[in-house]
């Protein structure tokens, strides 16, 4: 992103909902650093407060505990922002399916008194988390963001259920809104711990232990992952973008590019490998195939970069280099 648009992050005030997460606490502290005023909203329900530790002193950031579920904390959260960036929500897969009414609750319950409270405040412009499980059986590749299939997972309705409240709240209120179709983001402070840690973390924190990670089924499904830099750029285009016809849509997010778990667990061993040469050693664990699991997603991010001139600098490779580096000097 070059300088004079970052300029316009300068005094910006944006709220972040989920923000002492993965994603979240990424974008608060790009944000902080390009001189906006952040608030941060999260319950701690997954996010921690130690990925805030570099910016929760900071004159203009802001930490607010409170839950989304509760439409007196979106109110108040919302006060005075001009933008929102809204990544609370419970993820994973597994998780919906074994509790769904929670997932919907969070994720669809939370999602529309956002929305209410964005309305009600008057917010210029709300971008939000969305999901490439929303292509669901969708077989063709690249997805495209027109053409979508039927969800195979409580938590991919939920998400699509997203995009319907904002499609609806543009049209009925006039609030514009943007949806980011995130493609199986990773890196820096993203949690490798709990049950439903995902898949670069897990392997990752297994490795450095010299433990051998499990590949659900026999490692030929394979993923666009997307380095969270690459999703930081795109929060902020979302967010700042001038071109009309880059509202009020959903965008893929994504590198355009896709690596099978095979592939992927052979980068991570080459890279921590750097740091202790017993793991290039471990051997890979097979297991069942996992249930609502999509086989095969790529990401066509053309409509990203003709809108909003999306140019995600770094591909798998790049982003581990950067990941692994990370986690060697923080869970080491």
């Amino acid at each position: 992103m070059t300088e004079s648009f970052l300029d316009q992050l300068n005094g910006a005030k944006v709220l972040v909902t989920g923000g002492a997460g993965f994603i979240g606490s990424n974008l608060c502290e790009f944000l902080i650093d390009n001189g906006a005023v952040v608030k941060c909203l999260d319950n701690f329900a997954t996010g921690h407060e130690h990925n805030l530790t570099r910016i929760k002193r900071h004159p203009n950031f802001s930490l607010l505990r409170g839950d989304i579920r509760k439409i007196e904390d979106c109110k108040k959260a919302v006060k005075d922002v001009n933008y929102i960036l809204h990544q609370a929500a419970l993820g994973s897969v597994p998780r919906s399916i074994k509790d769904p009414i929670t997932s919907n609750e969070v994720n669809v319950g939370g999602f529309l008194n956002m929305l209410v409270a964005a309305r009600d405040e008057g917010v210029e412009r709300f971008v939000y988390a969305a999901s490439s499980s929303t292509y669901g059986d969708s077989k063709g590749l690249p997805k495209q963001e027109d053409v979508i299939g039927k969800p195979l997972s409580p938590y991919a309705i939920t998400k699509y259920v997203n995009e319907l409240y904002a499609d609806v709240f543009h049209k009925t209120y006039g609030i514009n809104c943007v949806g980011l179709r995130y493609f199986n983001v990773f890196g820096r402070k993203q949690d490798p711990n709990g049950a439903y840690a995902a898949v670069i973390p897990k392997f990752t924190k297994q490795l450095m232990d010299h433990e051998s990670p499990i590949i659900n089924g026999d490692g030929s499904f394979s993923r666009d992952f997307t380095y969270i830099d690459n999703v930081i750029e795109m929060n902020v285009r979302a967010m700042l973008s001038t071109n009309k016809e880059a509202l009020n849509t959903v965008y893929n997010v994504a590198y355009g590019e896709r690596t099978d778990l095979n592939e992927l667990v052979s980068i991570l061993k080459e890279e921590l490998a750097q740091f202790d040469k017993k793991i290039e050693e471990i051997n890979i664990t097979y297991g069942p195939e996992r249930s609502g699991d999509v086989p095969h997603s790529l990401a066509s991010i053309d409509r990203a970069r003709t809108n909003v001139g999306y140019d995600p600098k770094f591909n798998i490779r790049q982003g581990l280099k950067e990941a692994m580096a990370w986690y060697w000097n923080n869970l080491k």
